[in-house]
């Protein structure tokens, strides 16, 4: 995880679409941004308006950004990499999580290789009632097999395939919970209280594997 201070930094700058109006119903968008492709900051536009022009670094994630209900326009723009585009319907007090990374096009005889700018949506569902990691990866590999530890120290295994979500139940009451992969360590989750911990597992400019993770108190699925 980043340092607590630069979360709060990438928070900070966060501005709702518009001035909210009396009466309209709003819902939130998160990023999780995993290009690793490409040059500079990425840029997230919802609806046209870029609410963060410092732009955003390979493996920040942000709080919910207040949308008004009703269907949104996501594009997420780097140097180097094609614009990657969506749209989400935001609902009144739930939270969508877009996760952008960059895929390798083979060249056609159109245009040559290049990165493109894809998104993962992932939506919330019923309210978590107890401690549950939820592992998701936009990472290369088809199938990433996670480690996680129990307080006894025993290490159980979870398959995490691409594009996917896998829910694991986490018996610590708070502190944190280690994580590896083929007996490499990853950050540990911070827990505390009851809810779901998403772990987002994606590849660095080097194709090492990584991961970040925020917590939610719903469950999530990819959309």
């Amino acid at each position: 995880m980043r340092t607590i201070s630069s979360l709060l930094l990438v928070l900070s700058c966060l501005l709702p679409l518009r001035a909210q109006e009396e009466g309209e119903k709003y819902g939130f968008i998160r990023l999780v941004n995993a290009v690793a492709a490409g040059e500079g900051t990425v840029t997230l536009l919802l609806d046209g308006s870029n609410l963060y022009p410092s732009g955003y670094k390979l493996g920040d994630a942000t709080g919910g950004m207040g949308v008004p209900v009703g269907r949104c326009k996501v594009v997420i723009r780097r140097e180097g990499t094609k614009d990657g585009t969506t749209n989400v319907t935001v609902e009144e007090g739930r939270t969508t999580t877009i996760i952008p990374f960059a895929e390798l096009i083979p060249a056609t005889d159109d245009e040559p290789e290049h990165w493109q700018i894809r998104i993962l949506r992932l939506k919330q569902k019923s309210e978590s009632e107890r401690r549950n990691a939820t592992f998701v990866s936009v990472a290369r590999d088809a199938e990433i097999p996670v480690e996680m530890r129990d307080p006894d120290g025993t290490w159980k295994k979870y398959a995490v395939k691409r594009f996917d979500t896998t829910v694991a139940p986490m018996n610590y009451p708070e502190g944190y919970v280690p994580l590896r992969v083929k007996e490499r360590d990853l950050p540990s989750i911070p827990v505390l209280d009851v809810g779901n911990y998403v772990v987002v597992l994606y590849d660095d400019p080097d194709g090492q594997l990584q991961s970040l993770n925020f917590r939610d108190f719903h469950h999530v699925t990819a959309d």
